[in-house]
């Protein structure tokens, strides 16, 4: 499995775009790969700036979230209407009802991993979940989350009515964790893998696995992204790896912009991204492994 798209989505043009361009991959890919899309509406701050298109969605400040909410969700419907698998982050689990039934894979960030409300959230979730290590590299937090996920909960939420109410889950057995590096450097290497991996089976876990090839095992550098795809396909020709697949910051154009100012179209607001062509080759190489 690959994961692919923008850091985040700023304009629903060139998201649908890229949209087409990915459906249009994965025809050509066949059964080799199955490909998913970013489709990133929030952004963790760690202290401000733009909080993503669905708080923002005009970029100008005025924070129009019912706006943000409509457009949004639209754009998840217009997208799964091209038969293109939706991934995100779910960072508030108050917007989580507005678009859980479009998502086919969701993450919960090194952020929020911790949090015992998203992992409550993701009991209820209809669709694999993966929970990224901490931002300081530690794995345990992935770990205890997986655990409290996969059982049932009673919590309040959302309801179908739009009302607060006590929700009751059923728990997710399809939670995995994603390696995206962390403070004392990257952690995609076979070493790493097969260590969390066997934490998970000693923990009585399925030994999943998902490298993010963006954050600190890129060290921050879009351009890097590509040479940690291929270490881990590389990983991925042993029969008994653990590794799901990866996930790429991918847009149209490569490299990222400022939000204030000229925007150039199909270039990230956010974190850098590699540009489709590049994508492309690198998902090229990866269906050839797996046929």
């Amino acid at each position: 499995m690959a994961i692919v798209g923008p850091c985040s989505i700023h304009c629903e043009t060139a998201a649908l775009e890229y949209a087409e361009r990915l459906r249009g991959l994965q025809k050509r890919l066949g059964d080799s790969v199955q490909l998913v899309m970013r489709v990133y509406f929030e952004k963790p701050r760690t202290t401000v700036g733009w909080k993503g298109f669905l708080y923002d969605p005009d970029l100008d400040g005025s924070g129009d979230l019912g706006r943000g909410l409509v457009r949004a969700r639209k754009l998840l419907v217009d997208i799964a209407e091209l038969d293109v698998p939706i991934a995100t982050e779910l960072l508030d689990p108050l917007t989580t009802p507005y678009i859980a039934d479009c998502l086919s894979w969701v993450a919960i960030g090194a952020r929020t991993s911790e949090s015992q409300i998203h992992r409550q959230v993701a009991s209820g979730l209809l669709c694999p979940v993966g929970f990224k290590n901490a931002t300081d590299g530690s794995v345990e937090v992935a770990h205890h989350a997986i655990e409290a996920a996969r059982n049932p909960h009673t919590y309040l939420g959302i309801n179908e009515a739009g009302q607060v109410a006590i929700m009751n889950s059923a728990g997710n057995a399809a939670c995995h964790v994603v390696l995206r590096g962390g403070k004392h450097g990257p952690n995609y290497q076979k070493y790493h893998v097969e260590t969390v991996a066997e934490q998970l089976r000693r923990a009585g876990h399925a030994p999943r696995v998902l490298v993010d090839c963006s954050h600190q095992n890129s060290g921050k550098d879009h351009n890097n992204q590509p040479q940690v795809a291929r270490a881990v396909f590389a990983q991925m020709q042993d029969s008994s790896a653990d590794v799901l697949g990866v996930m790429i910051e991918s847009h149209l154009r490569a490299g990222r912009q400022d939000i204030n100012g000229p925007r150039e179209y199909g270039v990230s607001l956010t974190d850098a991204c590699i540009d489709f062509s590049t994508t492309e080759r690198v998902l090229e190489e990866l269906a050839q492994l797996a046929s």
